[in-house]
């Protein structure tokens, strides 16, 4: 009775991340290249139950013998392993504001292959986002809405001098007369990508550095000034999936409750029969 505890209340834990990670979901809906989560449910190990004792023999003397016979597997509880964001093209939107990129991809050699716009952290490393949502800082440099500085081909902070600048199809920033390679990585496995808050990401175990888009024929991106890339979040879809987590969390609820009672009636007439 107390595995049936454990299992139900793994269910409610579970079902509690998932509801999270859907509720972050619906809040960044409308957050500019912002990624859906997708969580996945892992049950644990399921254990074999097996009846000893004895068993006849289809023989001519009837024998017992010390044999097993399988009852069935019971599942030992759930819980949710992670949490992956699903990299698929957001809707397009034409904001007609010249520091707004999007990046428009075309064809990748890998299935789960995405491009990204090169950043500079606060501690001086290089990170990537799918957030062309930016700004020109007081300094004239190239940044995102949270201060992080847009980088070129080389890493080095991209300097506008405060001055209009345009973007070409293929990543070329020209502003005063001189161009300037905006910085574009490409990763062949997107699930490897990790979330590290604020739209950026880092790669989980390709080295810390991705692969430049320049130079790789197979990898074909478009950039596209004035339009932004929409969060490719559902709102309808995630309604629906909190709807029936919901239902899942108060059905296990209900089961832990059920084996409270049990609980509760068998101490009570445990106590009476003494």
């Amino acid at each position: 009775m107390l595995r049936g505890f454990y299992t139900a209340a793994s269910g409610m834990m579970a079902n509690q991340r998932m509801q999270e990670t859907s509720s972050n979901n619906m809040a960044n809906a409308y957050t500019t290249g912002y990624k859906a989560d997708q969580g996945a449910m892992r049950a644990f190990p399921e254990l074999l139950i097996e009846q000893m004792g004895t068993k006849s023999l289809p023989v001519s003397k009837d024998l017992k013998l010390p044999v097993s016979r399988d009852v069935g597997s019971l599942n030992t509880g759930v819980y949710l392993q992670e949490a992956v964001p699903a990299f698929t093209q957001g809707d397009i939107k034409e904001t007609g504001i010249g520091m707004d990129l999007a990046l428009v991809q075309k064809t990748t050699p890998d299935e789960n292959g995405m491009v990204f716009f090169n950043v500079q952290n606060e501690s001086g490393e290089i990170r990537y986002t799918r957030n062309g949502n930016f700004t020109v800082d007081g300094e004239g440099y190239l940044t995102t809405n949270q201060g992080y500085y847009v980088v070129d081909q080389n890493g080095d902070p991209i300097q506008t001098e405060g001055m209009e600048f345009a973007v070409s199809v293929d990543g070329d920033l020209s502003t005063g007369g001189q161009v300037n390679p905006l910085g574009l990585s490409y990763s062949s496995n997107s699930q490897d990508m990790v979330k590290e808050g604020n739209g950026l990401y880092r790669p989980g175990s390709e080295g810390g550095v991705l692969a430049e888009v320049r130079g790789n024929p197979e990898v074909r991106v478009e950039l596209k000034q004035g339009f932004l890339e929409n969060s490719n979040v559902d709102p309808a879809r995630t309604m629906t999936e909190m709807m029936n987590t919901y239902r899942s969390f108060e059905m296990n609820q209900r089961v832990l409750k059920a084996y409270d009672q049990s609980m509760q009636k068998a101490v009570t007439e445990i106590a009476r029969l003494r």
